[in-house]
């Protein structure tokens, strides 16, 4: 399984190589159809201590490194590895797409 990648701002550096991010997701509230915002702190391993206060993260999830510590700060290298096989597999699902429309169009005539 994947591992779950979310974006967010640094809220605190004061303890050492960890962060607290605030990550904010929005949507629609299912009767109202209103946008909500809801927001959550997570821990996050910062081994360098990096980031300060304001900084915008992303946070990927890892093994337990504490009692409340499950997430850890992506470097400027594993972002760049993550979106070039996000490339690469978008890529790779277009040709899957386009030859599974010939084949479907094969079987139509």
């Amino acid at each position: 399984m994947p591992k779950r990648i979310l974006q967010g701002v640094v809220t605190s550096d004061q303890n050492a190589q960890t962060v607290t991010v605030s990550v904010e997701r929005r949507f629609k509230h299912p009767l109202l159809q209103k946008t909500v915002r809801k927001s959550k702190k997570y821990r996050a391993h910062d081994e360098t201590d990096a980031f300060k206060v304001g900084d915008t993260v992303r946070i990927q999830e890892c093994a337990p490194k504490s009692k409340t510590k499950r997430w850890e700060v992506m470097t400027a290298e594993m972002v760049e590895a993550y979106e070039r096989t996000r490339q690469e597999d978008a890529k790779q699902q277009q040709v899957d797409d386009a030859e599974r429309h010939a084949a479907h169009e094969a079987a139509a005539h």
